[in-house]
């Protein structure tokens, strides 16, 4: 069979689809994957209120599972980091920067909660619009925590 002659234009390159582009971002950006465990479908529906949503839940339901709290929002966050009997800590908390940290660290997830997954769960979709820039930022911190997540440890209390 002979081949044309007749050059071909070269394909022009399109930008991925919205989610697609989010999702490539979050992948160069090194996202926890655990940010994707709760959120994976709704990138995929282009739907970035409810990504962003599914993942501010996440985070609490990975502190319940880490410390065996059934509580929520601000409740669990100051059970689970407290200064004076900690049941998740993120270092020794034996120095005043440590306990900064330990309180900075449950500061920002109370801000989470009170900032942005609170006012998703209690506002309509249309009340509360969702650029692609601020759910990427969101997740982006959402990751954060989890990093930070990983490196906390369990409080072992002595038996009575």
């Amino acid at each position: 069979m002979a081949r044309s002659l007749t050059p071909t234009k070269p394909r022009r390159w399109t930008p991925p689809a919205r989610a697609g582009r989010l999702k490539a971002a979050l992948e160069s950006r090194n996202v926890h994957a655990e940010v994707l465990n709760y959120c994976r479908a709704e990138l995929l529906d282009e739907n970035y209120f409810h990504a962003v949503f599914e993942s501010t839940k996440g985070v609490a339901e990975r502190i319940r599972l880490m410390s065996g709290l059934t509580a929520d929002g601000a409740e669990l966050v100051n059970k689970a980091f407290s200064i004076q009997s900690p049941i998740l800590v993120l270092g020794p908390l034996a120095t005043e920067s440590e306990k900064s940290e330990q309180k900075g660290f449950a500061n920002l997830l109370v801000g989470l909660f009170g900032a942005v997954r609170n006012p998703l769960a209690h506002a309509p979709k249309t009340n509360w619009p969702m650029s692609e820039e601020d759910a990427l930022d969101i997740l982006t911190l959402v990751s954060l925590i989890h990093r930070k997540l990983d490196r906390a440890k369990k409080v072992v209390t002595p038996a009575a």
